[in-house]
């Protein structure tokens, strides 16, 4: 058995979020980051019975930029990816890194009860879990 501490993705994730509203425009959300270190926006519910969406800066440039498209005339929503895998703030985080291959994801968000606490991503599972 190992005794090696085990990293939780709590320990690692980046709790600073930009959590906006899909109507926005492209425009209008990149103007309201705060936190571009995350380099994406969390996109809210917009009922209870709804679930939470995502957008990459990726996603910006490939689906805005690279077509050419009017940032002010394109809604977030439009661009998101929902809903989306989600993780445990508990989960150990060579879990999370197994989950993120299998799936191909760079980054997810860490929900606790439903609520968005942060977003994980390999950068900061590596970076933070790894280096002691």
């Amino acid at each position: 058995m190992n005794d090696k501490e085990v990293v939780r993705v709590r320990d690692v994730m980046k709790p600073k979020f930009d959590l906006v509203d899909g109507m926005l425009t492209v425009s209008d959300a990149l103007r309201t980051m705060k936190n571009v270190e995350t380099k994406c926006l969390v996109v809210d519910k917009r009922s209870d019975n709804d679930e939470y969406g995502l957008v990459l800066i990726s996603d910006i440039a490939k689906q805005v930029l690279a077509k050419d498209r009017s940032p002010e005339r394109v809604n977030i929503y439009e661009i998101m990816s929902k809903p989306v895998i989600i993780v445990d703030p508990q989960m150990d985080i060579r879990y999370c890194a197994r989950l993120f291959e299998r799936f191909n994801l760079s980054r997810s968000l860490v929900v606790e009860n439903g609520v968005v606490i942060g977003i994980v991503s390999f950068t900061d599972m590596v970076l933070k879990g790894l280096v002691n």
